[in-house]
């Protein structure tokens, strides 16, 4: 299972795209596996000056890589009261999108994207509108 058969993609009232399911989804549930395109450490100054800059992870182990998610990986919104998480693992090249509660038919599902849904810095975009990941 890269992801479950439910989840899907539309419009979101945070701003652009955003990813939904027709099915709830319990706490603690792997939602998708997103396979990655990791990028060397040179291209990250790059990616700044293109329209992936809101599309990209931070990648490697010093976070001084970037990384593009396939699947719906780079869809989810931002939210500080995320229902999931995100989990990085370049060993395998792949981004693991996990619930964090129950999410509800209909919910958007979105993640913090200060990787962890307890950190409650600010983000490089307006709160409010939107910036996919």
């Amino acid at each position: 299972m890269q992801r479950i058969p439910s989840i899907y993609f539309g419009p979101s009232e945070l701003g652009g795209r955003g990813v939904f399911s027709t099915e709830p989804i319990q706490a603690d549930s792997l939602i998708e596996i997103c396979p990655v395109i990791a990028c060397p450490k040179e291209d990250l100054p790059v990616i700044h000056k293109t329209f992936l800059h809101d599309y990209y992870f931070l990648w490697g182990e010093n976070d001084d890589e970037c990384a593009i998610a396939l699947g719906f990986g780079s869809l989810y919104n931002h939210s500080r009261q995320s229902n999931a998480r995100y989990w990085c693992d370049p060993d395998n090249a792949i981004i693991e999108i996990w619930s964090i509660r129950d999410i509800e038919v209909g919910e958007e599902i979105t993640v913090n994207y200060n990787g962890d849904p307890e950190i409650q810095d600010p983000v490089w975009f307006e709160e409010g509108g939107s910036s996919e990941l």
